[in-house]
């Protein structure tokens, strides 16, 4: 289903978007966007598995119906809260897709990233701190890279992350009378916070594309979903060891040969130590006591070296 705005003055039974997306007649040029809903909620899934590991708890990601709306009113839906802007190229279109992103997320992430328990600041500050570049580029590239994964059903776009901007003025190829279409992706948070991820494209920049956009998309998944639903509960019920490392001291042969009950071996060892899931190092920690027994509090989660915030 298309959201449909429509302005004072406008004929009620002609849409808004109609002088660019075009209602019935020769000025149709995206119609009601059937692929691009469905797209939306592949894309949903993917951007779970992007968030997650960031967040370091489940959330939940619903694709919202499109709406298609001017720039400006759209700015002002949103209001005065500090966003980010992260412009993504999408070759051989014209123009950028711009992904909007929840400033309190932002400074969740944030506090996440340096070893605190995701806290949102109160009141929250009017612009986002030079220190979440990192966290805003790492987001802008895996939503570009799902981007380009998930439009492959339907075109061959080479989404990019190029850069983010916090000040909607700076971002080019839309003016505030244009027409974008919105495809917002609701974040429902575990502690009954919520936040939202929008991907806008320039009405004008997607006619190249309108009848792929206008075509029905199957879903990617078949067989029988309680099949899928089973399978995914038996895996989360896999039992994985866990261990940590307090200290891995070296001594030499002969020093442990003559080792006796009794004898001191000295360790030393950091303020964080790793936390490993089978072989691979996940987290890293400090130690520490919880309910009268040796625990260790998480500081950080390790990442894949191809997923390094740079």
């Amino acid at each position: 289903m298309l959201k449909e705005e429509i302005a004072p003055g406008d004929d009620a039974k002609t849409p808004r978007h109609a002088a660019v997306l075009g209602g019935a007649g020769p000025r149709n040029a995206l119609g009601d966007l059937h692929a691009l809903q469905t797209l939306g909620g592949h894309f949903a899934r993917s951007l779970r598995h992007l968030l997650e590991p960031m967040l370091r708890r489940p959330v939940r990601i619903a694709a919202e119906p499109l709406s298609v709306v001017r720039f400006d009113a759209y700015l002002d839906a949103r209001g005065d809260a500090p966003v980010a802007y992260a412009l993504i190229s999408m070759p051989p279109l014209a123009g950028h897709a711009v992904a909007v992103i929840d400033g309190p997320m932002v400074f969740e992430l944030l506090d996440l990233f340096y070893g605190g328990t995701g806290q949102v600041p109160a009141p929250l500050p009017a612009e986002l701190p030079a220190s979440a570049e990192a966290i805003i580029r790492r987001i802008g590239k895996g939503i570009a890279e799902r981007l380009a994964a998930t439009w492959g059903e339907v075109a061959q776009i080479a989404f990019a992350f190029e850069r983010f901007e916090t000040n909607p003025a700076m971002i080019p190829d839309i003016e505030g009378e244009d027409r974008v279409v919105v495809t917002r992706f609701a974040i429902a948070l575990s502690d009954s916070r919520s936040a939202a991820i929008d991907i806008l494209y320039s009405a004008a920049a997607l006619k190249p594309v309108a009848g792929a956009l206008g075509a029905r998309v199957k879903g990617k998944r078949g067989g029988d979903p309680a099949w899928f639903s089973g399978l995914t509960r038996a895996v989360m019920e896999v039992k994985l060891p866990v261990r940590s490392v307090l200290a891995e001291p070296v001594i030499q042969l002969s020093r442990l040969v003559a080792l006796k009950p009794g004898d001191i071996i000295p360790i030393s060892f950091g303020p964080e130590i790793p936390l490993f899931v089978a072989e691979n190092r996940f987290a890293r920690g400090s130690v520490g006591a919880a309910n009268g027994r040796a625990a260790l509090r998480i500081a950080r989660i390790e990442t894949l070296p191809d997923e390094d915030i740079a």
